[in-house]
């Protein structure tokens, strides 16, 4: 890899890339490794985009990792699902395209860069109760990256969200935390702590965080180290002014501007667009969402500008998503420096049994257990009465399984009381009067979820009823449901949920080539997309985990072969695959 200035880059390249989340720095590596001349541009100082604050989990069905899990999957069982769930809302073609495209990828990254994945021993699909849905195999993970192989470069990779490390930095996943939990009880579990406390004790004095990087900062870490050992040039505060292209014709160039620097980059075979998507674009995202730049947990970089210059030169937008971009619902805080963290409640809290989730009324109005994308929907759909919304759990659920960013545990909840991150009160009356709402109807709710616990069954919305919801509840619990238990000891406490987006699924419309489309539906000829710059193949909708890095990847991949293939003259699967790791 070579850090260079806008005036130190060449004059042209084989493969210009546009945005350095997973998607870029995967675009810009497979074009490495098949001998081309490449220069990645990210227009923020940090390489990783919102992959590097994300768990990093990839959905590629059907990559050698599955048989690892013990999965049996077909392509044929994959389209069925999805089918169900996407419908027409994004082109059949292209998720053709994704799953043949997919574990070849995988396997490229594999075989030829410090990449390296495994599959979560259980990781079901969202919808799990639909036919074709898997329990394992799909959902892939980065395995963990030590930092400190990156040298002086380890400052470029965008750090993860305070809130979701420990002691000022130090990463950790969920096998950590599980040995964190246990070290009292374990000796196993006191020594992997004690080497975890020790190392990050050692990286906090030489780094300023932890160096041993898991989850979306292990993928971009490993993107990264991969990408130094191939020198490629990666430039890093530098912004796509112009798409410069021939009249009706391809696209040769990419005028870039690096404080106050202009300079035109000739284009020899592919300029790929990996900005990340538009939310937060001022008029786009207000357009799209009907919602200001308020509660979104997406990246700063991420502000539609490599869409609008193609719409400049004639390419257009996805209109069929279900929905413009992917939700979660979040909590707010304000941090000591001022800035706002915004808190995706994924799975650590909503699905837990002693919780549920009411409006300003004071009544339940989803399925609490059900995805964060379907849920975030459902806040929106309620409107204002939703927004926020209360997640409710007594001190038993808090001290097992935190509250938004409060820890397993308890940790941190008096501080939370005390900056008005979490209401508490002694009893549910209170609780209600402290959030405005109606203390009969809360105490309502709270006693027909008690009654719910007792018999396992929620008649009202059907929680804990898939194998997915169960996955994110509690066996060990010992309820009759894993997903419902009594909301009875105090004292009781309350986060406000807020729809936060997460990543856009509204993008570029590309054929199954990724080749970006005009608004007469033909190819830009040198122009491509993927990642949240192309239209997600999943039309809006969420069916599992890591679908929207899978496909960036998958069609990072396929963006690279179709360009390379062309420009070498050479087309079809054997050629593709015969020419990665030629150099």
């Amino acid at each position: 890899m070579r850090r260079r200035g806008l005036s130190e880059v060449s004059p042209d390249y084989d493969v210009v890339v546009i945005g350095a989340g997973a998607a870029g720095m995967s675009a810009a590596l497979f074009s490495a490794i098949r001998g081309a001349k490449t220069l990645l541009v990210e227009k923020t100082g940090f390489v990783g985009g919102t992959s590097a604050l994300s768990a990093g989990s990839i959905w590629i069905p059907n990559t050698r990792h599955a048989s690892a899990v013990g999965a049996a999957d077909s392509a044929a069982n994959v389209e069925k699902y999805l089918q169900q769930i996407v419908g027409n809302h994004a082109d059949v073609a292209l998720r053709g395209a994704f799953l043949k495209a997919g574990p070849a990828a995988i396997e490229v990254l594999e075989n030829h860069s410090e990449v390296k994945l495994r599959a979560y021993v259980r990781h079901p699909d969202y919808r799990s109760e639909l036919e074709g849905a898997a329990l394992a195999g799909r959902a892939l993970e980065p395995l963990p990256f030590d930092g400190r192989l990156l040298g002086e470069a380890f400052k470029l990779v965008r750090p993860p969200l305070p809130e979701f490390t420990l002691l000022g930095g130090m990463m950790v996943d969920r096998t950590d935390i599980g040995h964190l939990l246990s070290s009292t009880r374990s000796a196993n579990s006191l020594w992997h702590s004690i080497k975890l406390l020790a190392r990050h004790a050692r990286d906090k004095a030489s780094h300023g965080r932890g160096t041993r990087l898991v989850m979306g900062n292990a993928l971009v870490g490993r993107l990264l180290y991969s990408l130094m050992r191939q020198n490629v040039d990666i430039l890093t505060g530098a912004s796509l002014a112009r798409i410069v292209r021939e009249p009706d014709g391809p696209v040769t160039a990419a005028r870039l501007t690096s404080e106050g620097v202009s300079r035109e980059i000739g284009v020899n075979a592919a300029l790929i667009l990996a900005g990340g998507g538009f939310n937060r674009h001022a008029e786009r995202r207000l357009a799209a969402l009907g919602t200001e730049a308020g509660w979104s947990s997406v990246a700063p970089g991420s502000s539609g500008d490599a869409q609008d210059k193609a719409l400049e030169i004639g390419a257009r937008l996805s209109e069929r998503d279900v929905s413009a971009t992917f939700w979660a619902p979040a909590s707010i805080r304000r941090r000591r420096d001022g800035s706002q963290a915004v808190f995706p409640h994924f799975v650590l809290d909503r699905a837990k049994p002693g919780t549920l989730v009411v409006d300003s009324n004071g009544r339940r109005f989803a399925n609490e257990a059900i995805s964060y994308h379907p849920f975030a929907l459902e806040m929106l759909a309620k409107g204002k009465s939703a927004i926020p919304a209360f997640l409710i759990a007594d001190a038993v659920s808090v001290r097992k399984y935190g509250l938004g960013m409060v820890r397993p545990g308890g940790w941190g909840a008096r501080a939370a009381v005390a900056d008005g991150y979490l209401s508490a009160a002694d009893t549910i009356e209170q609780l209600a009067l402290r959030l405005h709402i109606d203390p009969g109807q809360l105490r309502e709710t709270v006693d027909r979820m008690n009654l719910y616990a007792q018999t396992g069954l929620d008649p009202e919305f059907g929680r804990g009823s898939t194998v997915y919801q169960n996955h994110n509840g509690d066996a060990s619990a010992g309820g009759a449901n894993p997903n419902l238990g009594r909301i009875a000891t105090a004292p009781f406490y309350a986060v406000r949920l807020y729809p936060s987006d997460i990543g856009t699924s509204s993008g570029l419309v590309t054929d199954e080539a990724a080749r970006v489309l005009d608004v007469g539906n033909q190819p830009i000829a040198g122009l491509y997309a993927c990642g949240n710059d192309m239209q997600s193949i999943m039309g809006g909708t969420y069916p599992g985990p890591g679908i929207t890095l899978g496909p960036a990847i998958a069609f990072a991949y396929i963006a690279v072969s179709d360009a390379l293939d062309v420009r070498i003259g050479g087309n079809g699967d054997a050629k593709q695959a015969s020419s990665y790791g030629c150099r």
